[in-house]
């Protein structure tokens, strides 16, 4: 028989959760209900081992069943889905929800199992059977921690039934053995209000006496993907009307398709917000489920911009059997609107180092350290309380739009880690027309970009770039930035030089603030094609947003932004563990050869990666983007992520 142990909350961390040591005197007395302990005593069992069986025989399942740690402890899902489509996308007349609405619809909104015959978005907690119990016995549950956040469900005559404070387990049940269902209704988002824990008691009473037990779930945590995880799926949105983006898309299908991703492109068609990074970062949920089986539940984790319709066709069309939608409300944080958008959120693949451990992976962030200003706190208080990812800030101050993922990826690698660090180089992307101008090109055009329509194609030749008063200055500035991010990550992570894939870049001032905060655009896009259309591009990513927060006139310029000046190869989408889409460089032309895609093309095939291009010019590079803004990926979660793959 178990020894007993009485609960208690530990002060240690949001998701830990401790017991006083059983077995020892106890530090305050029994409630009378002990004193006398029947000889059946109760004995509720949770998959503590997570193997996907409920142990009722054994004692796989005791050890650790009244606590919780990453490694070992019963884990419920967050039921966030939507299995048969039932929740609603308009209102009466067919007009639109509000975002509030669209939020509150989900399979834990009702009290129903929804959908699936399986239950397997349930975990499953069972009663040990007591045969020995007297006729006149009775059992009831109650959640005792969490119980705003938790549904229970009984299996009885082949039905789930939610568990209510009137619910009565017949002698008979208690005797044969019961099992029960539990979902989450929500994700952890604060741990200050919930720390993710469902604590459930089943008590048992006849006249022989009473006897109870607990076990301990908790929430399976939000998590981001990393790039060891395989693609199994591309998001676009579908631009109408512009002939530009059609292609595009086509041109996407058939890379997608090409780098063995079977599944069709999923596609936004609504909103027509063409930066498909920036207002989802697909996460996700998962358990074992009953038999085993790996149970995931894709989690579209809408960007903390309500004012950003995009994110509603997360809900409208999106959400669905294992897909549920999170959301954020943080309207008193829009200090710097482009920070909150999803392409300044990335994540490292796992890893340990200095006594911490990633299993997961963590995230990283951009904030601008010279302003001050940091993506939204609700944000980060959510995916820090979910106790494995803690994200990590880096400083982009120094871009324009503000996005790690304008100069940072992460790389699978044959390695003892298993990944590389992928950085913008600007220094060797200077270097590059030095080394052509040394070579008698000076004239050469910078740019081989076609005009498109009545849109003029870029005119400077590369002795006009060099002789820019601002270019070689802006690169220097952004090689040492980099640098000094790139010191954040080595220290955190124990990535050394080796371990760096340095990727010729070439970044150019967008704008320039003053000591006062105002900031001043540069002409930067018209000089290289842009038109007013460009304008309302730049805005979609976040760029009018931020200027029109900027006051208070100066005449001295304080700071500079930059923005990608030749088409950003690290900004582009991992495909395939060996297979890299970037955008098209179109460089100098030289020899018949574009200088910069050669260069980018050896660099990436020294890291074991085969890659291609396609062309971003005239849809997401003048709009200060490039592929990866315009593009997701869903990834594979079939992995427990509780089981570390970290390495060194």
């Amino acid at each position: 028989m178990r020894a007993r142990t009485r609960i208690r909350t530990h002060p240690a961390g949001p998701v830990l959760l401790a017991l006083a040591a059983t077995g020892s005197v106890p530090a305050t007395p029994l409630s009378p209900a002990f004193a006398a302990e029947p000889a059946a005593t109760a004995d509720l069992r949770a998959d503590v081992d997570r193997d996907g069986r409920v142990d009722v025989t054994g004692d796989t399942d005791t050890a650790g069943e009244d606590s919780w740690t990453v490694g070992r402890g019963a884990v419920t899902l967050p039921n966030i889905d939507d299995d048969t489509k039932r929740c609603p996308v308009t209102g009466p007349g067919g007009r639109p929800l509000s975002d509030a609405k669209l939020a509150a619809c989900n399979d834990a909104s009702d009290t129903e199992v929804n959908g699936r015959t399986d239950a397997a978005d349930l975990a499953r907690v069972r009663s040990t059977p007591l045969p020995g119990l007297p006729a006149d016995a009775k059992g009831s549950l109650k959640v005792t921690a969490g119980a705003k956040q938790t549904h229970v469900f009984l299996k009885r005559s082949g039905r789930w039934v939610l568990i209510t404070p009137r619910t009565r387990l017949t002698a008979a049940e208690v005797r044969s053995g019961v099992e029960f269902g539990v979902e989450a209704t929500d994700v952890i988002r604060n741990t200050a209000k919930w720390d993710g824990r469902t604590v459930i008691r089943l008590t048992v009473a006849s006249a022989a006496g009473t006897t109870s037990d607990e076990v301990t779930l908790r929430v399976a945590p939000l998590l981001t993907h990393h790039h060891l995880q395989q693609t199994q799926q591309v998001m676009v949105t579908k631009a109408q009307g512009e002939q530009v983006f059609r292609r595009f898309v086509r041109n996407l299908e058939k890379e997608v398709r090409r780098a063995g991703i079977t599944k069709p492109l999923v596609t936004f068609d609504k909103y027509g917000d063409i930066w498909a990074q920036d207002f989802v970062e697909p996460a996700y949920v998962g358990m074992t489920g009953p038999g085993g089986r790996r149970q995931v539940m894709r989690v579209m984790l809408r960007s903390a911009q309500p004012d950003r319709e995009a994110g509603r066709e997360l809900f409208e069309k999106i959400r669905g059997r294992d897909i549920g939608v999170v959301q954020v409300t943080d309207r008193a944080e829009q200090r710097d609107w482009s920070l909150n958008s999803m392409g300044n959120l990335e994540t490292v693949p796992p890893y340990a180092h200095n006594g911490r451990s990633f299993p997961a992976g963590r995230i990283i962030m951009g904030e601008r350290k010279d302003s001050g200003a940091r993506p939204s706190q609700v944000m980060r208080t959510m995916l820090k309380s979910q106790g494995l990812q803690d994200p990590l800030l880096l400083d982009t101050s120094w871009l324009g739009v503000g996005h790690v993922d304008e100069f940072v990826q992460f790389l699978p690698a044959d390695t003892p880690r298993g990944w590389r660090i992928g950085v913008a180089a600007p220094e060797a992307g200077l270097k590059l027309l030095r080394d052509a101008r040394q070579a008698g090109h000076g004239r050469t055009k910078m740019f081989s970009v076609p005009r498109l329509g009545d849109r003029p194609a870029p005119r400077e030749t590369i002795e006009q770039a060099l002789a820019s008063r601002h270019l070689v200055a802006d690169n220097t500035m952004a090689a040492r930035r980099i640098a000094a991010n790139l010191e954040i990550l080595k220290r955190e992570t124990g990535v050394t030089d080796d371990e760096i894939v340095r990727v010729p870049a070439l970044y150019t001032r967008d704008m320039e603030v003053s000591a006062g905060g105002r900031a001043t655009p540069m002409p930067r896009l018209t000089r290289m094609g842009g038109d007013a259309a460009l304008a309302d591009a730049a805005g979609k990513h976040g760029q009018q947003k931020w200027l029109a927060e900027k006051s208070d006139a100066s005449a001295a310029p304080a700071t500079v932004t930059t923005s990608a000046y030749v088409p950003g190869a690290v900004n582009g989408v991992l495909l395939a563990r060996d297979r890299y889409l970037a955008p098209k460089q179109w460089g100098p032309v030289v020899g018949g050869k574009d200088i910069f895609t050669q260069a980018v093309t050896a660099v990436y095939r020294r890291a074991g990666l085969k890659v291609s291009y396609i062309d971003d010019w005239y849809t997401y590079h003048l709009g200060m983007g490039e592929v990866h803004c315009g593009t997701n990926t869903l990834r594979d979660a079939s992995g427990a992520w509780w089981q570390s793959t970290a390495r060194r």
